[in-house]
């Protein structure tokens, strides 16, 4: 008299393994497209923080290394100064392991800021831009941070101005994160290109 009700409750407790093995799946299903956009999410933005780092790095030994330099040549098509930033920058590229798009220092200047540009090697659209600005200047006190385009800040009457070298490096990076997202229906717009800027005082 056991027997069958016995068999009952095992084919109930194995529908009901089989309904918590479903539900087990849909979950998962529900879940693996979170969980890539935190995994990608988190590969993609510490990418990009790191490169930000290694370029403001770079901007920074290039703006050292031209302010340090005389300015009595820099009505040259490529004044020493300039040679030496563009050097410094495209070394400390080379040194990180970052490609530096094939970028040559060619180019003819706009008054005292040179823009050298390069998207071949490999590098991702809008590619690499390098400018330097040897006459880049400010006003001694209340100055705002320096553009991506170093251009020079207005000073007003009475305010003495601060005339400083500065570099902007732009670089594209190619993220991952948008298309994954797009798993959860959301567009997201991100920057093509991470930027950096540095200026130092001139010396000479």
């Amino acid at each position: 008299m056991n027997r069958p009700r016995l068999l009952s409750n095992c084919a109930a407790l194995a529908s009901l393994g089989r309904e918590d093995c479903g539900a087990q799946l849909v979950e998962f299903a529900v879940t693996l497209p979170l969980l890539m956009v935190f995994v990608v999410g988190i590969f993609d933005f510490s990418g990009a923080f790191t490169l930000k780092q290694k370029l403001t790095n770079a901007a920074r030994d290039a703006a050292r290394a031209a302010a340090a330099e005389p300015a009595t040549d820099l009505s040259r098509s490529l004044p020493v100064s300039v040679n030496d930033a563009f050097l410094a920058a495209d070394n400390y590229l080379a040194a990180n392991q970052i490609n530096d798009c094939g970028i040559a220092a060619t180019g003819s200047p706009t008054g005292l800021t040179w823009t050298f540009t390069a998207s071949g090697n490999g590098c991702a659209s809008p590619g690499l831009k390098l400018i330097i600005n040897r006459g880049y200047y400010f006003p001694q006190t209340g100055a705002a941070l320096p553009s991506v385009t170093c251009a020079s800040q207005s000073v007003a009457g009475g305010q003495t101005a601060v005339i400083a070298t500065c570099v902007s490096i732009q670089y594209a990076y190619k993220w991952r994160f948008g298309r994954v997202a797009s798993l959860l229906g959301s567009a997201v717009a991100l920057p093509t290109e991470i930027s950096a800027t540095a200026v130092a005082m001139n010396e000479n």
